[in-house]
């Protein structure tokens, strides 16, 4: 069987757009709420982006800012960035203000459930793609 290629043109879905699920219920991490390198609250986990094809939830997508949910966006950032998982929370290792100004993420401009380009998130947050080092969290 011959090993599939990855770039960061690798198509990526939303998880409830697939038939996929998380392969133990504890480890999924959507609605936690995301706290910075230094302790402070980003904002929440809204959904997971996944890798179908190796079955690997590789993007998280967070709904950061605003007051009460008025003037909150979204942005991405890489499933490699995270420390550490609680049952309330995700620890990344990242500061609020570096995620708050990642690239832009309008999701109305994604094709097709499809999230190109997902190197320049990496080289945005400095982590090394996950078709360079295999991590993701499985599912079934």
């Amino acid at each position: 069987m011959k090993e599939q290629q990855h770039s960061g043109n690798t198509a990526l879905e939303k998880l409830k757009d697939t038939d996929l699920t998380i392969s133990a219920p504890a480890d999924d991490i959507r609605g936690r709420r995301v706290v910075d390198s230094h302790g402070e609250e980003i904002g929440h986990v809204s959904s997971l982006f996944v890798d179908e094809t190796e079955r690997k939830v590789r993007m998280l997508e967070l709904r950061v800012g605003g007051l009460l949910g008025l003037g909150q966006q979204l942005v991405l950032l890489p499933v490699e960035a995270i420390t550490s998982v609680g049952t309330d929370d995700v620890h990344v290792n990242q500061t609020r203000d570096r995620v708050v100004h990642s690239p832009a993420y309008d999701p109305t401009l994604v094709v097709a459930t499809t999230l190109p380009c997902a190197d320049s998130y990496y080289g945005y947050y400095g982590i090394v793609p996950y078709w360079g080092n295999g991590q993701g969290i499985g599912l079934r």
